[in-house]
């Protein structure tokens, strides 16, 4: 297998390499494509170290599969290229996730999606939407999900190195004025905007992750909306969901409250999400799992699952899994693998 993988440089460009190495991903050659500022450097690969090229029709050519994870704008530009060459696309950007004939899958939920493309691109959806239909797919398979109210904590490390280095700054500068950050809202000059986010990260929570829309929805709740409903084959599916971004570098967890179009007990949901493929329950009905827990391993966490006492055919729980390996590398790979066993 010819392999390319273009944003190689990336934190999730990162885990990728990581993860085909772990999982012993059949490897005849690989390029790693970067930006400019990357081209030449070596990076550790699971055939050595590789240098960096620019993505060019030309270096393209031979190639049988490309993992993709860049900028929705160099996503559009680079993956037609790439088609044109004769690779098959794995896509981890939104760029071509709602477009028909391109599957959108999670590979514990709808691997039987890659075998339909109509293009050869299979895209992998956002990362909330990856680590919360890894858990609730098998309860929708028993019985089905009408209605989601989803609040999200998302991870700084959603935003790339930069909303790591963000958080870490902030931290290290709040270090001894941590009085005066406790009354904050009498000191509006501490309230200061940073490189990535309007107000600051650490010691805080944003609720606004994604851009504003003129309904004031964020285009990461219309993404929890939308490839839900894509997954699932669900078009009539409801979503509300609050995404928020937290002072947690890395794993992003939500509280979600899901109606059924029939009974679904605690405990019958307890039970089918033990056996369920990349899920791991945690302390089901007395605890929960943290990011922190969940923050460097595949399964997506699984806790608090109980009985909605407000409403019939309704439960509550908590999931929690890590943003760049369930959430973004590790579901690009297993998406690899199917291609391959084709």
């Amino acid at each position: 297998m010819n392999l390319g993988v273009l944003g190689s440089t990336g934190v999730v460009g990162e885990e990728v390499l990581a993860i085909l190495a772990a999982r012993s991903f059949p490897i005849d050659e690989l390029r790693v494509f970067a930006s400019e500022r990357s081209v030449g450097r070596k990076i550790s690969t699971p055939v050595g170290e590789v240098a960096c090229m620019l993505p060019t029709a030309a270096a393209f050519a031979g190639l049988d599969l490309i993992i993709v994870d860049v900028e929705d704008d160099l996503a559009r530009e680079w993956i037609p290229v790439a088609e044109a060459a004769g690779a098959v696309v794995i896509d981890n950007s939104a760029a071509f996730r709602m477009e028909p004939g391109v599957p959108l899958v999670v590979a514990e939920v709808n691997p039987e999606d890659v075998g339909a493309r109509k293009r050869n691109i299979v895209s992998c959806p956002n990362c909330t939407t990856m680590v919360l239909l890894t858990a609730l797919a098998p309860l929708h398979r028993i019985t089905p999900i009408t209605r989601m109210v989803v609040s999200t904590y998302q991870a700084v490390s959603g935003a790339g190195r930069a909303g790591i280095a963000e958080l870490a700054r902030q931290w290290e500068a709040g270090v001894g004025r941590e009085v005066d950050l406790g009354q904050a809202g009498k000191h509006p000059e501490l309230i200061t905007s940073g490189q990535v986010w309007d107000r600051p990260i650490a010691g805080n929570v944003i609720p606004r992750a994604g851009s504003l829309a003129s309904d004031g929805t964020t285009s990461e709740e219309a993404k929890l909306l939308h490839e839900s409903r894509k997954i699932l084959h669900a078009p009539e599916l409801r979503v509300a969901a609050t995404c928020v971004r937290v002072p947690v570098y890395v794993g992003h967890s939500m509280s979600v409250n899901v109606e059924f179009s029939g009974p679904l007990s605690a405990a019958a949901a307890g039970s089918a999400l033990s056996s369920a493929p990349g899920v791991l329950v945690i302390d089901n009905g007395t605890g929960a799992p943290t990011a922190l827990e969940a923050a460097g391993i595949d399964p997506v966490l699984v806790g608090r699952v109980r009985d909605d006492l407000s409403q019939a055919n309704t439960l509550n729980l908590w999931v929690t899994g890590d943003n760049l390996r369930k959430g973004a590398a590790l579901n690009a790979v297993q998406l690899a693998e199917i291609v391959v066993a084709e």
